[in-house]
């Protein structure tokens, strides 16, 4: 689905933790953010967390870390909002049905959320995870206004 070089640079972020990678996604998210939002005092940046052994097995929430550094570099405020509620089953090895069912209900939003909301998770395969993420945002009254994926916007950015 995705190019082999984007593919190898968000593994070696997301599960070896290489710096290099980090920087070459924030600098992808912050240069799509950078066309696509005019105003960053209207919008909040929302990091889709990963379920606790994940971030047990990464030593670190992945998309949380890379958010607030985008969040920094951008000036868009990130709330880090929206949790899991209850276990899920890692992604990857699921297909597009058993995805959607793993995920089905499994966000909550915190009180913390205000303003326009933009979703940032690092890969979308079927679009279950972010779909639940946006059906939790929604649920509360506020509105995801968009995502931002890692991956694409890796792939959208010419890698040097």
């Amino acid at each position: 689905m995705y190019t082999p070089t984007a593919s190898k640079i968000i593994l070696a972020a997301k599960e070896s933790g290489l710096k290099g990678a980090d920087e070459l996604l924030i600098n992808a998210i912050t240069h799509v953010l950078a066309k696509a939002v005019p105003d960053s005092t209207l919008f909040r940046l929302v990091p889709v967390p990963s379920g606790k052994a994940s971030q047990r097995r990464r030593g670190r929430s992945f998309i949380v870390d890379l958010v607030s550094q985008i969040s920094q570099r951008t000036g868009i405020p990130m709330i880090d909002c929206l949790q899991l509620s209850r276990r899920v089953l890692d992604q990857s090895g699921l297909h597009r049905d058993e995805r959607a069912s793993n995920v089905a209900g499994a966000f909550t939003l915190s009180s913390r959320a205000r303003g326009e909301l933009i979703l940032v998770d690092d890969v979308v395969t079927t679009g279950a995870t972010l779909r639940e993420a946006a059906r939790a945002v929604n649920s509360q009254g506020f509105q995801a206004v968009g995502s931002v994926i890692a991956i694409t916007a890796c792939v959208a950015q010419p890698l040097r």
